[in-house]
């Protein structure tokens, strides 16, 4: 199976639940098309196996992008503020993670969940379940506007922090 199901499976079996604004990055998955019908001709093992694919492919360009720029702009933070490298820690902290970000990361890894569900339930079904496709595929959506919703909100903070 592809790399970002088998990294979905690893997310599940890891004892503690990853923390910080990139935690769900790395599994997440990207904005597909539309869920697709019962009359779908395209609705087969190889759909579901390039649906995964190419949202995984999306979320690696999310965060290739964003990642970069909010990095470069705490650095800026913490130059502006002055601040040696345990201050930065102590005093960024409020910044990077709030309670609306851990909002986000629990929406994250409830959609997360549930992509890996419907993952181990499509592999196992004898045929390929087109609404099961559509509803993968509207999962994946979820995620990754939810995704780049924590980027926009954390980019914002940062720029704000810098305007003080």
């Amino acid at each position: 199976m592809l790399a970002v199901a088998r990294s979905i499976r690893h997310r599940s079996a890891s004892t503690a639940p990853a923390r910080g604004p990139f935690a769900a990055l790395p599994l997440a998955l990207a904005l597909l098309a539309g869920p697709a019908t019962a009359q779908d001709p395209g609705c087969t093992r190889e759909a579901f196996e390039q649906a995964v694919g190419q949202s995984a492919a999306a979320l690696r360009d999310l965060t290739g992008e964003n990642r970069p720029l909010f990095q470069a702009r705490l650095r800026a933070l913490m130059e502006k503020r002055g601040w040696d490298h345990s201050q930065f820690l102590r005093e960024a902290a409020p910044i990077v993670q709030d309670q609306r970000t851990e909002a986000y990361d629990k929406e994250s890894s409830t959609l997360l969940d549930t992509i890996q569900r419907m993952g181990a339930e499509g592999s196992a079904a004898p045929t390929p379940d087109c609404a099961a496709l559509g509803r993968l595929k509207d999962a994946m959506q979820a995620l990754v506007t939810a995704q780049r919703s924590k980027w926009a909100y954390l980019i914002e903070k940062v720029e704000r922090e810098l305007q003080q």
